[in-house]
């Protein structure tokens, strides 16, 4: 029998699921929320992907910008592959919380994004909601982007109505602040917490965040990432290099706007050595990101910094001398930045699962508030 905390109040068990561009692994979280201003953070678990997994998905990616929507049929069996990882890691969070499936009232599944261009009204997110359903016996909720896209949003960021319900409830918050989150790509969410979700959040991807130093480190190094930025403190910052890398027309968009992972790519590097490539690359996202100020509505107080690349200590250094407020990570604020897009994921299910909305106009560019998602029932 199902848990009762589905009940009027709208607060539900949720188990979200994250599988990053990254490509490092799946982040699983557990949270109680009401899809509102209740949210209670549970256990989390980082997944890694096997390198041969992780080589996969690159190569599936690969094969979806060059054939888009009509690669599904080669890709299946890797599908079913992945959505048996993210099974996999239901079980293994409920096992961590001592809970059962029937204690858990939806699941928020991301699945892995090989494709999205929102300007053809594009976005594939690879796994399969049905059989995740039917492995863990819990309902799912996926396909977070399709509505938002469909009506002419960019379908993503989807961070921010998280981020603007977990840090009104910070006691010592300051007013207005930027959320980082420095994943494969790097996004920025603007936060005036005085102001509802309409007007208090502007959102957009920033560009590059830690997919091009991963790709070019491992190309050159054999390691999947520069951990610390110890490559990238070894080597000097091309500007030439760099400055081509900056004339990329992403940056003179004017938000909302969303990226690809591979909209970038590392070519324009030549024959940079390893060090050198690490380090200006390092100096293109602290450059991306330093160039969101000036779409800001106000300038902020605080950057907090979520995802792997808060842990790289070349870029945090890059960024704190970069921008014109203190910069920290979201630990600062008692969040756990391994667990955040996890998290979000459950919240956005929740919401999806009361019909409340998942974007707004100014953070992916829809004509009006949103929901979004499809349930999958087992």
């Amino acid at each position: 029998m199902r848990t009762k905390s589905l009940n009027s109040t709208g607060v539900r068990r949720a188990v979200g699921l994250m599988s990053g561009t990254s490509r490092d692994g799946i982040d699983v979280a557990l949270l109680v929320s009401d899809g509102e201003a209740m949210i209670t953070t549970g256990p989390a678990l980082t997944i890694p992907y096997e390198e041969g997994f992780r080589r996969r998905l690159a190569k599936a990616a690969s094969l979806a910008r060059r054939r888009g929507l009509e690669a599904r049929a080669d890709l299946a069996e890797l599908e079913a592959a992945l959505t048996d990882l993210h099974a996999a890691a239901v079980a293994d969070i409920l096992r961590v919380a001592r809970v059962g499936a029937d204690a858990v009232d939806v699941i928020g599944f991301s699945g892995h994004t090989l494709l999205h261009r929102p300007g053809k009204r594009l976005t594939w997110q690879m796994g399969d909601a049905q059989q995740l359903a039917t492995a863990t016996g819990i309902p799912v909720v996926a396909d977070f982007r399709g509505r938002d896209v469909a009506a002419g949003g960019e379908g993503a960021p989807l961070a921010p109505i998280y981020h603007h319900a977990r840090y009104r409830t910070y006691r010592d918050r300051r007013n207005p602040v930027a959320i980082l989150n420095l994943g494969g790509v790097a996004n920025v969410t603007w936060l005036d917490i005085e102001k509802p979700p309409e007007a208090g959040i502007v959102a957009f991807d920033c560009g590059p965040g830690n997919a091009l130093i991963d790709d070019w480190v491992a190309t050159h190094t054999g390691q999947p990432f520069d951990a610390d930025g110890a490559l990238a403190r070894q080597g000097r910052v091309d500007e030439a290099v760099l400055a081509r890398l900056l004339a990329h027309p992403y940056f003179t968009q004017v938000p909302p706007k969303s990226l690809d992972r591979d909209t970038f790519t590392t070519a324009a590097l030549g024959g940079l050595s390893a060090a050198d490539g690490a380090a200006t690359l390092t100096a293109l996202t602290v450059a991306a990101v330093k160039a969101t100020e000036e779409h800001f509505p106000a300038p902020v107080s605080a950057w907090y910094v979520s995802g792997g690349g808060r842990r790289n200590g070349a870029l945090m250094s890059g960024l704190a001398n970069a921008l014109t407020a203190p910069v920290a990570p979201v630990e600062a604020l008692g969040w756990d930045g391994d667990a955040l897009e996890a998290e979000l994921f459950a919240y956005l299910a929740v919401r999806s699962s009361r019909g409340l909305p998942l974007s707004f106009p100014r953070t992916t560019g829809v004509p009006r508030p949103m929901t979004g998602g499809i349930r999958f029932e087992p």
